[in-house]
């Protein structure tokens, strides 16, 4: 009678039922709020976060470090680690902890958390602990683990780089340079090396170090990189270092060793590639050119003369370069390559060069020699081929037509006659070649081929020829003499193949004017020439000579030779290229 329909009956019905069901939820929650807790027989343990990689986990005996919240079970928290700032630090399995937290621990991994329940059996009993926790209470802990080691443990060392070669590994006392980073077990940060942009340098095995890190060095290889893990005994010990690193904390280092030497060490010379054959090695005094890549032991690149594009010329033996180059480019062959490698003190010690070279730097040069010579060297003369019946040679004041091939000590072509399909011609002693072409071209006949080594203060000295000839260059020139005229006596431009006409100067003087006219000079000595009664010095240009003949007569420079200005050579006090 009171409901207009079915339909509507039944929504009341569901509204109804609806506030029910909710009541009685209400009431067993608030049941479940007010309920004694449910008796715990044993610990339970509820792992919140479980890290990806546990490479150890705590074992009885154990000494741990770990941050903890204590709670109540209704969430009321009676102490914290955090709070503190500072971890609990404790043996594991020695009593030093309720029971309930000495079983929780074990097993647990750094960086693992877990939610610890503990029954009062199993923590402070019916006695609880003074005003803070009441008799038989259930404790909770929200547990950290930030650190585990053991007294027992030594140095640990994982390699997970190793390089192709290694030649030498480090030693007690070697001096080493190495990168690091430094972090607890947990893997925070506490030090770095790279933020410093620096490497950390020491003795190694000697005290300079935590004996941790002394140990864990031994026995690295340049470009190695490992982990080294150390206890607290071995690192900072239990006060820690008093700033990034807590007391009794385990520390993780990861290494790559850059370089290392020892103060007794001396170069190294090796991968020698030595030309056949060497005929002579350089000594101290000599002046050397070479080639070089230079890198820092881990082969860091710090310079090269290839990328100058010119080689590095200096003496050896005297002090001019460091060291260890001075020692290392003692012995070397034109043409050789080799490895010289140099420790800083023979280097650029402690100090480096401020820039591209470290302090304390193992330096590696890879040379190459291209040429060497001492400054008391000649023009060096091997005869290649001398022909029969040689019985007229070269001398000064005779002009010589020869052939060469012009190269540098390491074969670089400078250039060649025979590009030009004709000969080089010379008045030897004339100064129209270097000094040292000159003594090569001495004493030489006609089809003779001759090998000449000349070094750069008869050649083309410090400067060389722009373009063609580097500075301070060895010269090498392989000779062939194709022909020869024979000079003139020295000091003399012109001579007479007979004897001397005794109307000279008429004959000269054609218009019989007592006076002999340029013109008349110049047709007078070609004709002389061309019948062969007379010849001009080779190689010259006749009419220089003979304008120098006419000016040396002409002696009070009016453009006209007197019989009073004329005279022949025999007759000159004083020695001229005249008639």
């Amino acid at each position: 009678c009171l409901f207009p329909s079915f339909s509507s009956f039944v929504a009341v019905k569901m509204i109804q039922c609806a506030q029910a069901c909710l009541y009685l939820s209400v009431l067993v929650a608030f049941a479940a709020c007010n309920a004694p807790p449910v008796p715990l027989d044993d610990i339970f343990i509820e792992k919140t976060f479980v890290p990806e990689e546990c490479v150890r986990a705590v074992k009885v005996g154990d000494y741990v470090r770990y941050h903890y919240i204590g709670m109540f079970p209704d969430g009321k928290k009676f102490d914290s680690s955090y709070d503190r700032g500072n971890t609990y630090n404790v043996f594991v399995g020695k009593k030093q902890l309720i029971e309930g937290m000495d079983k929780a621990l074990v097993g647990m991994c750094v960086n693992e958390r877990r939610l610890v329940k503990i029954p009062p059996q199993l923590a402070y009993g019916k006695q609880g602990y003074g005003d803070i926790i009441p008799a038989d209470s259930i404790l909770h802990f929200d547990v950290l683990l930030l650190d585990v080691w053991n007294p027992e443990d030594g140095v640990q060392i994982k390699t997970y780089h190793t390089p192709a070669t290694c030649p030498r590994k480090v030693e007690v006392s070697d001096f080493v340079r190495y990168h690091y980073n430094g972090t607890l077990l947990d893997g925070t940060l506490f030090d770095s090396s790279h933020t410093r942009m620096r490497t950390y340098d020491t003795y190694v095995g000697i005290g300079w170090l935590i004996a941790g890190m002394d140990q864990g060095l031994l026995g690295m290889c340049v470009g190695e990189r490992r982990i080294i893990t150390m206890p607290p005994s071995l690192g900072y010990g239990e006060n820690g270092d008093g700033d990034d690193i807590p007391g009794q904390a385990s520390l993780v280092f990861d290494v790559v060793l850059l370089d290392f030497h020892n103060p007794r060490d001396r170069i190294t010379v090796t991968n020698q590639k030595v030309p056949e054959p060497c005929t002579r090695k350089a000594v101290a005094g000599d002046f050397v050119r070479y080639h070089y890549n230079g890198s820092l032991l881990d082969g860091t690149f710090f310079d090269s003369s290839y990328s100058r594009n010119r080689t590095y010329d200096t003496y050896v033996g005297q002090g001019y370069v460091i060291a260890g180059m001075d020692e290392g480019l003692i012995g070397v062959c034109v043409g050789e390559r080799r490895t010289i490698t140099i420790p800083p003190h023979l280097g650029y010690g402690e100090e480096g060069t401020g820039t591209k070279i470290p302090g304390s730097a193992v330096l590696v040069f890879d040379v190459h020699i291209i040429d060497f010579h001492n400054p008391s060297d000649n023009t060096e003369v091997t005869v290649t081929y001398k022909p029969e019946g040689c019985d007229k040679q070269t001398k000064k004041g005779d002009f010589i037509k020869y052939h060469y091939n012009a190269s540098l000590m390491d074969g670089t072509s400078i250039d060649s006659t025979y590009n030009y399909a004709k000969t080089y011609n010379i008045v030897l002693g004339a100064n129209q070649i270097v000094p040292g072409m000159e003594d090569g071209l001495m004493d030489m006949c006609v089809g003779e081929k001759r090998h000449l080594v000349i070094p750069p203060h008869l050649g083309y000295g410090e400067r060389g020829v722009t373009g063609e000839v580097p500075g301070s260059a060895v010269l090498v020139f392989d000779v062939e003499l194709v022909d020869m005229e024979e000079g003139l006596p020295e000091g003399y431009m012109f001579i007479w193949n007979d004897e001397v006409s005794p109307d000279l100067f008429a004959e000269m003087d054609k218009d019989n004017d007592e006076q002999v006219e340029p013109s008349e000079f110049t047709d007078y000595i070609i004709r002389q020439v061309n019948e062969g009664k007379g010849r001009l010095a080779p190689g010259f240009d006749p009419y220089r000579i003979i304008d120098n003949m006419f000016s040396n007569q002409d002696r009070d420079g009016d453009g006209k030779i007197t019989v009073a200005e004329f005279k022949l050579k025999a007759d000159e006090a004083a020695a001229h290229d005249e008639l």
